[in-house]
């Protein structure tokens, strides 16, 4: 699953959030130096942020058709996962991953990050968590039951507080950092903002999940003819309330 969002690249680049300029702006002004490397880093939405913000950034993304489009629009990137990267004496300020740590070993991955980040350097990971409004949660939930009733999502969950949701990636994210070593305690950060979604901005998006994103054309036309109905009947929009959620720490010791 985590090399399927490239299935329809374009349509990611286009229709997934990008960070709250809180988050990018607390990872820079926190870090010891402009030099920035993105794990699992898409097609550049977290990359071009702090490029933005006068980073150097160098993503590293497994995906090739993900990292064309993230090339094409201005990212370096080495198609790798982090865990076999070969940083070829690279060394960085700051290593983020944008709603991507969950793709990546825990420990190797921190361990990959100790080992390329200078004394003093960020390590971030950092995902959006959404809380959908309760009655579109019921509703997109009996859509989600109707078409995919083996699916491993229960919609009505994600109505409930992001402090609830994702708290067991948030600590074993957490965990990760502290067994691999090389880094101070770690800490979590949030930022809450809102997103106004019509019927066709969120069609746009769904496809781009990790669930749906192998999903036979079928199936998913039956899902987003369902979900398109939940909302319309709505009055064609909603408002998700979003917590982008991080666990961060700092490189100790020497390099």
């Amino acid at each position: 699953m985590a090399e399927s969002f490239g299935t329809d690249a374009e349509r990611y680049e286009r229709a997934r959030p990008s960070y709250p300029e809180a988050l990018i702006d607390r990872i820079v002004t926190g870090s010891a130096g402009p030099d920035i490397l993105d794990a699992g880093c898409g097609t550049g939405i977290a990359a071009r942020q702090f490029q933005a913000a006068g980073c150097r950034v160098l993503g590293i993304e497994p995906d090739a058709r993900m990292a064309e489009v993230a090339r094409r629009l201005g990212v370096e990137v080495d198609v790798s996962t982090l865990e076999t990267w070969d940083p070829a004496g690279r060394e960085f300020d700051a290593v983020v991953a944008a709603q991507a740590w969950h793709w990546i070993d825990p420990i190797a991955g921190a361990a990959k990050a100790a080992r390329v980040l200078r004394p003093g350097g960020r390590l971030a990971a950092f995902w959006h968590v959404f809380q959908l409004p309760p009655d579109i949660a019921e509703a997109f939930a009996e859509v989600y039951e109707r078409v995919l009733p083996e699916a491993p999502v229960n919609l009505r969950w994600l109505s409930r507080p992001p402090e609830d949701t994702y708290a067991a990636m948030l600590t074993k994210a957490a965990d990760g950092f502290r067994t691999a070593g090389g880094f101070s305690d770690p800490e979590e950060w949030r930022f809450d903002w809102e997103r106004t979604y019509t019927r066709d901005t969120w069609l746009d998006q769904l496809p781009t999940i990790g669930l749906l994103t192998r999903l036979p054309q079928d199936k998913l036309a039956e899902l987003l003819n369902g979900v398109g109905a939940a909302v319309d009947k709505t009055g064609g929009s909603f408002t998700m309330r979003y917590a982008t959620v991080a666990v961060t720490a700092t490189r100790t010791g020497s390099s």
